[in-house]
């Protein structure tokens, strides 16, 4: 199969760019990014299927032995395309919002996320962490014995 050098630079570039702006926290960078590596990808199934130009019925009369190119790609970016427009709806309602709601479109960190950040910092969470070297309190402050302490 021979692919066009440039078009698969082109899709490259297109896709980093697009994987960079995903990192962004901005919401209409991030809307960029899915745009960018959608066209990156789109670009890469087309110069995937084969050369331009071709009819995709070889053989329209019915000759023997004469086959069909590979409808596959063009029907999945036809999909991509699909599925790109729909995200992108999503992401511009959500970034509208965001701005009525905050006066910007910046992605704000969860709070729940850095909870487990800091338990995470703290070793809590992990496998290594030993409840029975730690006290335990219940809601009023009184301390409970761990399972097993008694033996």
């Amino acid at each position: 199969m021979n692919g066009n050098l440039t078009l698969i630079i082109v899709a490259g570039a297109l896709i980093a760019a697009g994987v960079y702006l995903l990192t962004e926290r901005a919401m209409t960078r991030i809307l960029l990014g899915v745009l960018l590596s959608s066209n990156g990808v789109a670009v890469l199934f087309l110069v995937a299927s084969g050369k331009a130009g071709r009819a995709p019925i070889l053989g329209a009369g019915g000759i023997a032995g004469t086959g069909m190119s590979d409808p596959l790609p063009q029907a999945m970016v036809l999909t991509a395309i699909v599925i790109t427009l729909g995200m992108v709806a999503f992401l511009l309602t959500m970034a509208y919002r965001s701005f009525q709601l905050n006066g910007h479109d910046e992605v704000q960190d969860d709070v729940e996320d850095a909870r487990i950040r800091r338990l995470a910092e703290e070793d809590e969470a992990s496998d290594s962490y030993d409840e029975s070297d730690h006290e335990i309190a219940d809601e009023e402050g009184k301390i409970i014995e761990p399972e097993g302490a008694d033996e």
